[in-house]
């Protein structure tokens, strides 16, 4: 079965986003065995919140960007995409939209063969998926940052989540790549 992996970049103080929603924060390492284009590598599914799609699930960088910016995004729009929306019900073929009984959908979607899934979010998202119980890897990038203020990740957790540390790495910019698996 396919396993959900919450995958993002969050602040010291644990923050996924400032207070005017900037994340300029964030750093992307460049260069060979990047970290992040080996998970994008590993997974052939992604959901998303209706608001991160609409801001990132068709965005393109352009040839200003770095190149791990560039390959980052083709691969991820090779992906199969899912958007949990109780507002929005298409967007031309480009992702399927659920909008009714999650739990379900995603087990069906678990059982179909391939890669795992990735979890992208928004907080809404990632709150519910927690209620659910369907996130079984938490994969966290720790940016050397405090913000202070911002959207925190775990917002309006009622119960105890159980973890176990399955691995750590750091990068020479100071990012500790955190990976916990659900107990």
């Amino acid at each position: 079965m396919k396993k959900i992996i919450l995958d993002l970049a969050v602040t010291l103080d644990g923050f996924i986003e400032g207070p005017n929603g900037e994340i300029d924060w964030c750093i992307m390492e460049e260069g060979e065995g990047n970290d992040f284009i080996h998970f994008l590598n590993g997974i052939d599914t992604i959901f998303y919140g209706r608001v991160s799609y609409d801001m990132w699930g068709n965005w393109q960088p352009d040839e200003t960007m770095s190149k791990t910016i560039r390959e980052a995004y083709a691969i991820i729009h090779q992906q199969k995409k899912y958007v949990f929306s109780s507002t929005r019900k298409s967007d031309e073929g480009q992702a399927t939209f659920i909008s009714s009984d999650i739990a379900r959908h995603v087990q069906e979607i678990r059982q179909q063969p391939g890669k795992d899934i990735w979890l992208y979010g928004g907080g809404k998202l990632i709150h519910t998926f927690m209620k659910l119980g369907l996130v079984d890897i938490f994969r966290l990038a720790v940016h050397p940052v405090l913000l202070g203020a911002g959207k925190p990740l775990f917002s309006g957790i009622k119960e105890r989540v159980g973890l176990e540390l399955a691995n750590v790495k750091t990068s020479p910019a100071g990012v500790a790549m955190m990976t916990y698996v659900r107990k």
